[in-house]
């Protein structure tokens, strides 16, 4: 049997793939590796589930309570404080969602965590049942797709996001179950419109209490016959869930979902199709990604840094370069809105379109100015002429909002990054071949030290691809 060994192209390609970057140490190490014990290091890293974690000890019982109850309990005004307080916890998981990607060893499910989110797309200001739904998908993340879509379908943010909580057997809402199908598991085209209702039909009743715990209100629940994508019976949610996954049309649709996030953004009919006969047969989500990964046309130079980071992926890039640049809540806020991209706040439920949309003339212009402005402090002139103009210099004079490295992260920078040559540097930070002209300009910056040639590294068009 030969062992395929993985160069070191290939190795930052996978580990941007499945990840968020490779560091210099890793890469080095990587030569003595196979490609499937380079894998296999990657799932091995991320079979532990560490849940995200937020104080919520000062919310006292309103976890507990029903709005109405505690609005009579403590007033409409504490009342309105308390979900107040609540919005803005959850600002503040975003914030801590976004370290967790960038510091945890677990890469590969905090990816694939990242990628779920706009799959199964949701949007809550309760910060416990958002904390549980985002949690959910990190749980479920590489298991398996079926308990997956259930679990998801019984979360309290799902549940009200797409009101199926006001689903009731003489009032049915089919805003959940069109999206189950449009949006989550088959796609359009892969059922009818009486599908939607028989299928709304069957999760009528799904509720859940104060705390986010699913319940089925049974005198809401319709027990009749359904007919659901040819089959009849007594259907509830589950059913419905189960009778979906038997359709190839709903592995393909995922698997679709897949090839364009971690392969490339233009479909190749002949590998999705490959990874449909992997998933459909069992729908092992690490499976599914293990082949994936192994596969020889996943390592295709056609399909190497073909990507547009998205917002998240850009930032956290830049973080495993100077750890920690990013600190405080709203300069993290800030710069996912101006790139497009809100972690816990999707444009709609159809989610974020990626690759090019993250680009227009603007965001491009942030992008590039942003390795600078983050590493350098540096002063940015720009002449007010649009939105992104004004809303940048806005920002910038906010002296609280400026960012600075400090000495450790200094530090960490000439530990890790300082002794590798500058063309060693431009093969680890970019992925893409670069331009003949970039090359020319870059040569312009040899003369100085390597923190500030990877700035300039950062900041050429390039750098944006993964």
């Amino acid at each position: 049997m030969t062992i395929s060994y993985m160069n070191q192209r290939e190795y930052i390609h996978l580990n941007w793939r499945a990840g968020f970057g490779a560091f210099p140490s890793l890469i080095a190490a990587s030569k003595k590796l196979s490609r499937k014990n380079s894998i296999n290091l990657l799932f091995e890293a991320s079979k532990i589930i560490e849940p995200v974690q937020i104080d919520l000890s000062d919310f006292g019982d309103y976890f507990n309570t029903p709005y109405n109850k505690l609005k009579k309990n403590i007033g409409e005004e504490e009342s309105r404080k308390l979900r107040q307080k609540s919005q803005k916890k959850v600002r503040e998981l975003n914030f801590i969602w976004l370290n967790k990607i960038a510091s945890s060893e677990q890469v590969l499910r905090e990816k694939m965590t990242l990628f779920w989110a706009n799959i199964f797309v949701c949007k809550d200001t309760h910060i416990l049942h958002t904390l549980k739904f985002n949690n959910t998908l990190r749980t479920y993340a590489l298991g398996n797709f079926v308990d997956f879509v259930k679990a998801i379908s019984r979360s309290a943010s799902m549940l009200k996001y797409l009101n199926n909580n006001r689903n009731f057997k003489k009032k049915p809402n089919e805003n959940f179950a069109r999206e189950l199908m449009e949006l989550f598991t088959l796609g359009i085209g892969n059922y009818s419109e009486s599908d939607i209702r028989e299928a709304a039909r069957a999760f009528t009743g799904w509720s859940f209490k104060p705390n986010g715990e699913y319940v089925l209100r049974a005198s809401k629940h319709d027990t009749d016959s359904k007919t659901f994508l040819g089959e009849n019976g007594n259907f509830g949610g589950d059913d419905i869930i189960d009778i979906i996954t038997k359709q190839r049309a709903c592995a393909e649709f995922i698997c679709t979902k897949v090839y364009r996030y971690f392969v490339n953004p233009t479909d190749d009919k002949d590998h999705i199709e490959e990874l449909t006969a992997v998933f459909h047969k069992d729908y092992n989500i690490e499976q599914l990604m293990r082949y994936l990964f192994m596969t020889d046309w996943f390592y295709e130079e056609k399909n190497i840094g073909v990507k547009i980071k998205s917002p998240v992926e850009l930032m956290v890039g830049m973080q495993k370069v100077i750890p920690s640049v990013f600190k405080k809540l709203n300069q993290v806020i800030y710069l996912q809105k101006m790139m497009g991209q809100t972690l816990l706040y999707p444009v709609n439920v159809a989610g974020w379109k990626g690759d090019r949309y993250w680009i227009d003339s603007n965001s491009l212009m942030f992008r590039l100015k942003l390795p600078a402005l983050v590493f350098n402090n540096a002063k940015i002139s720009l002449n007010p002429k649009g939105d992104f103009e004004a809303t940048f210099n806005e920002f910038y004079k906010e002296k609280k909002q400026r960012f600075s490295v400090d000495d450790n992260e200094r530090a960490y920078f000439e530990t890790h990054y300082s002794k590798w040559s500058f063309n060693e540097l431009s093969e680890i930070l970019v992925v893409p071949r670069i331009d003949v002209d970039t090359s020319k300009m870059l040569k312009a910056y040899q003369s100085q030290n390597s923190f500030q040639y990877c700035i300039q590294l950062m900041s050429i068009p390039e750098y944006q691809l993964c």
